[in-house]
């Protein structure tokens, strides 16, 4: 149950930093409130700090295509897969419905009909629903294969005790560093959900709430599995391409890293389960 509410907490915090900016970005378009970068920017910051509030006691998963690729490929318990993902899509649900209530106002004065012009707040669309935009279902099922591909492959670099990850717990910080990245590079196409529970809670949240349109694109085509089935397959996929490309020759013994392991011991947390985060010990 700790793991379950951590991976809940982590998960919310994710989705009151990142779709908290969407929304002040979208009810202020005269941009005085932000921009992409500035939503690019929280989304990382929400993952940082998503990700110390569970790493310790869950291994700060907080996205069900890392849970489903820790368990594919790192010996994360298959038996938790489920629980994991659904603690997670619930932190992101309630988080969103938080979102949907203070922000009520302002959606309610730039789109009072709660329509396709701001659901976007909530879930992605493809090519953001930008006017012009003409992102095939194709392209949008793709982007998010290869945007997650990238977010696993990098993190299991960085959680690999034999590639010399980062120290002193820093580990949280380059990975918000990474979702930054990726939502300047591979924001265009389809938002960047690369988080069935990024894309599905909040899209569940606003569903209930008003947009009738939530589970459809922009062209009436149903959109709410691409951003839960691509970056599953994209997850996998990057961690493949790590084990099977960089893994398999990185040095059996580190030398100067301090040993991560992938289970807590007793004296660590005698009432935490297995998990897939790296802990930081002193060196043997």
């Amino acid at each position: 149950m700790g793991e379950l509410w951590a991976e809940f907490f982590g998960t919310m915090i994710l989705i009151l930093f990142g779709v908290g900016v969407v929304a002040q970005v979208v009810t202020n378009p005269d941009g005085a409130m932000g921009d992409h970068d500035s939503i690019a920017w929280a989304w990382g910051i929400g993952v940082i700090l998503g990700v110390y509030v569970s790493g310790r006691i869950s291994g700060g998963h907080i996205n069900p295509a890392v849970t489903i690729a820790l368990a594919a490929f790192k010996g994360f318990p298959w038996k938790k897969v489920l629980p994991f993902c659904l603690a997670q899509t619930l932190g992101a649900f309630v988080a969103a419905l938080i979102v949907r209530f203070v922000y009520a106002d302002l959606i309610a004065r730039i789109d009072p009909d709660h329509t396709i012009a701001s659901q976007g707040i909530f879930s992605t669309l493809p090519g953001n629903n930008a006017e012009g935009a003409n992102v095939t279902i194709t392209t949008a099922f793709f982007d998010q294969i290869v945007g997650t591909a990238i977010l696993v492959f990098v993190v299991f670099a960085l959680i690999n005790v034999a590639n010399n990850p980062p120290l002193a717990n820093m580990t949280p910080v380059v990975i918000g560093l990474l979702v930054v990245g990726i939502g300047m590079a591979w924001g265009a196409n389809a938002g960047y959900a690369i988080n069935p529970a990024r894309d599905f809670g909040p899209r569940l949240a606003s569903l209930l709430t008003g947009y009738e349109t939530a589970m459809l694109d922009q062209n009436g085509t149903p959109y709410f599995w691409l951003p839960i089935v691509a970056p599953i397959l994209g997850g996998l996929l990057g961690a493949a391409a790590f084990k099977y490309g960089i893994e398999r020759y990185l040095p059996s013994e580190p030398t100067e890293a301090p040993e991560i392991t992938l289970e807590p011991t007793p004296a660590d947390n005698p009432s935490a389960g297995d998990t897939a985060e790296p802990r930081h010990q002193k060196q043997s």
